[in-house]
């Protein structure tokens, strides 16, 4: 979707000097206006451009009266943008359509022939409405994810700011979504996010990893299975997407379905249905789909491993996650909040950054985003010899990511302090095959506090004669 570096009206209506004149208004205010001659281009309109009010008539053939075009329009409108204010025009002074339109959520009324002042009244007063109600609900996701215990939340910059605008406008909506970016932005952050402030935030979140799950496995673990089904189906299983029925289902990764099992995701996708492996009975759920990835699906496409028609059915809507060296601002604050959470998960409560230490944080590339600022802040935690920490402190440089990075931080879940510190400790050592230079600088600590944590916890040093 493309944001608007200005407020932006959509004006819909079949008649060119109409929309010419209402362009010509709103410019003498300083707002900006799309046109478009009906319902049809105004849903595709919507769908790539993020407006602040729409100006919709309710007329479009012009040998009816009924209005039925027009509020047609506007329940699709309510679907798919909820907050987007919509004011509808008529010129046929019909009291009872105008109050079915303002019941199914219509800002506001205009009539034609309309007075020039009330017009412009009106669309400031709904763009103002438009944009409050925005950033309720921005907070509102934000504190849903706190108060749930979701991951780190921060958009103090203008590029995650843009993106939470946009989760708080599609969210309500039941449309596919599909989270853009590289490796540890956080698309599962955003997938929380838009269930939170969803009708179905009561309901299930059902998350599946589509790269862990094998293809000769994956029809029984989406759609689940009935008992004899295969020779070790010894009972029924419920599959992820009956899980969550009446709830979200979140598919990271999505890019690594296979392509022998996307035309039966598609299906699924297109009208709801599915059967279990083994069953001949149909069912449907009541599903709203989030996926995610960091694959270029197009060129995917492009190259035959993904279906045209299942990414059209995946990204109605599209969320790109910018990576952590575009966000600049929210670095320091980030880094801040994981060094809090590490410290009063490790017993080390009053850590705080250097200045340094912020300047050599702002200064990294952060290839591995959000992710790599959260293990990097939770060794920090970890190794840190004071409770002000400087940029020597921080270990910066290759480490364990991806699934490794998550199968290590699993690891230390079940850890005391001082086994954790042994572990990696260890770890350091083995990767830098005993070198106590490399290992102590990879840990960001001195060689001698090395020495003195390999004392403590009765590790060897490799270059000691008992090693020869």
């Amino acid at each position: 979707m493309v944001s608007q570096s200005h407020p932006t009206v959509l004006l819909v209506d079949d008649q060119a000097d109409v929309r010419e004149a209402l362009r010509l208004l709103l410019k003498s205010e300083g707002i900006a206006s799309i046109g478009v001659d009906g319902p049809a281009a105004a849903q595709e309109v919507v769908g790539k451009c993020d407006f602040s009010c729409a100006l919709i008539d309710l007329n479009y053939t012009r040998d009816t009266t009924s209005g039925d075009e027009g509020l047609a329009l506007l329940d699709q409108l309510r679907q798919h943008a909820p907050e987007l204010p919509v004011v509808v025009m008529t010129a046929w002074g019909n009291v009872p359509l105008v109050v079915d339109a303002l019941r199914r959520g219509a800002g506001d009324f205009i009539e034609k022939p309309w007075d020039n002042a009330r017009v412009l009244s009106i669309v400031r007063n709904q763009m103002a409405l438009g944009e409050s109600a925005r950033r309720q609900r921005r907070l509102e996701a934000e504190n849903a994810l706190l108060r749930g215990g979701g991951e780190m939340l921060i958009a103090e910059s203008a590029a995650m700011r843009r993106v939470m605008d946009l989760v708080a406008r599609v969210a309500p909506s039941d449309a596919n979504v599909l989270v853009l970016g590289e490796n540890g932005t956080g698309k599962g952050v955003i997938a929380q996010a838009l269930h939170a402030q969803s009708r179905r935030a009561g309901k299930a979140l059902v998350k599946v990893n589509m790269g862990g799950i094998a293809e000769n496995v994956f029809e029984s673990e989406m759609f689940g299975h009935v008992r004899g089904a295969y020779t070790d189906a010894k009972s029924e299983r419920i599959g992820r997407y009956e899980l969550a029925d009446g709830g979200t289902l979140f598919l990271d990764e999505v890019g690594n379905v296979p392509i022998s099992q996307q035309p039966k995701l598609l299906r699924v996708l297109e009208d709801g249905e599915f059967e279990r492996l083994g069953s001949s009975r149909t069912q449907s759920a009541d599903v709203r789909l989030v996926s995610a990835t960091n694959a270029d699906l197009a060129v995917e496409v492009e190259a035959g491993r993904f279906r045209k028609d299942l990414l059209y059915r995946l990204n109605t809507l599209e969320i790109r996650l910018p990576p952590l060296r575009e966000r600049a601002a929210d670095i320091l604050p980030l880094a801040r909040r994981f060094l809090e959470r590490s410290g009063a998960r490790y017993g080390r409560h009053g850590l705080r950054l250097a200045s340094s230490a912020e300047r050599a944080l702002l200064a990294w590339r952060w290839p591995g985003n959000v992710r790599e600022l959260g293990h990097l802040m939770e060794r920090a935690a970890l190794l840190a010899e004071q409770d002000l920490i400087s940029d020597s402190a921080l270990a910066f440089g290759p480490g364990p990511t991806g699934a490794t990075a998550i199968a290590a931080s699993t690891e230390l879940d079940d850890m005391t302090i001082d086994q954790a510190e042994a572990h990696l400790v260890r770890r350091a050592l083995e990767r830098h095959d005993g070198n106590l230079q490399h290992a102590a600088d990879a840990l960001g600590i001195t060689r001698q506090t090395l020495y003195r944590r390999m004392e403590k916890h009765d590790l060897r040093d490799p270059s000691s004669a008992d090693d020869i």
